[in-house]
């Protein structure tokens, strides 16, 4: 059998929103891609979705010429151990968040090592995607990586030591997105809108809001104060939601998952180390 280009492990929503999104959009052949997923009617749904080659255990993704780990941290350990140490992969991708460049390496010493953080809107091609880079990487290979990721939004490429704050903004960033505008939805429902209604028009003015400061490179308080009249009815909601503290439990809200990112991080740092 021909070497497969790409080696997924791990077939849930990102994994599965990934490969979705590579093979629509032609950037990996489907007979290209094998996919371990334990979940064997994920599994089967997403081959006959996509065409895709599974394989019955994580030491056959291992032979492919691109390892991508799209698995939960906590069975890291794990899979890696039921892996043993592949020579075939050039590369290993990682999107699992805490699991830093060391221990990757430390688990793949014969590989270079890459560390992702893509976000939920990679779903539907608008996700925002975080690389940090192992040592030894090509100039061949970042553009591989990249090709990746930019078919599912957009890419930057950070230092490791600002993965953690990357992960607490754009990472979780969707999450905090949804419960504004969950609130905003629920405001016009208390004003007397109906809900579909509320909806419609929370989700339009949230895309357009970020369509008009992409396009027009605005920041956003200049944004604000075009739409604030005097004794407006902008301003009045500005005020309410300053006396709310809107703004500072916004901040808080990356500070605390950047601090829980850490955490996570420091924990996958402190694990045992394999044997070679």
């Amino acid at each position: 059998m021909e070497q497969l280009f790409l080696g997924v492990i791990g077939g849930g929503a990102m994994g599965s929103a990934l490969l979705r999104r590579w093979v629509n959009s032609g950037v990996c052949p489907p007979d290209q891609i094998g996919l371990r997923e334990p979940d064997l009617g994920r599994a089967r749904a997403l081959q006959e979705e996509l065409g895709i080659r599974l394989l019955s255990d994580p030491a056959q993704a291992g032979e492919a010429r691109v390892l991508f780990l799209a698995v939960k941290p906590q069975v890291f350990t794990t899979v890696a151990a039921e892996m043993g140490q592949p020579t075939s992969p050039e590369l290993v991708i990682s999107i699992m968040a805490g699991i830093p460049l060391e221990q990757l390496q430390q688990a793949f010493p014969k590989q270079v090592v890459v560390r992702t953080m893509p976000n939920t809107p990679a779903l539907v091609g608008a996700g925002m995607t975080a690389i940090s880079y192992g040592a030894g990487i090509t100039p061949t290979q970042v553009e591989q990586v990249e090709k990746l990721f930019r078919a599912v939004g957009e890419v930057v490429t950070v230092a490791e030591s600002q993965m953690d704050a990357v992960t607490a903004l754009s990472g979780s960033g969707p999450g905090y997105v949804a419960v504004m505008v969950e609130a905003l939805i629920d405001g016009g429902v208390r004003v007397g809108l109906p809900r579909p209604l509320a909806t419609q028009l929370a989700l339009q003015t949230l895309a357009g809001t970020t369509a008009l400061l992409q396009q027009e490179q605005l920041h956003p308080a200049l944004l604000k104060d075009r739409v604030t009249s005097p004794g407006g009815t902008t301003i009045a909601g500005i005020d309410a939601l300053e006396q709310a503290g809107v703004r500072g439990a916004l901040m808080q809200a990356v500070q605390a998952a950047y601090e829980r990112s850490c955490q996570l991080t420091s924990g996958a740092t402190a694990l045992p180390k394999r044997g070679g």
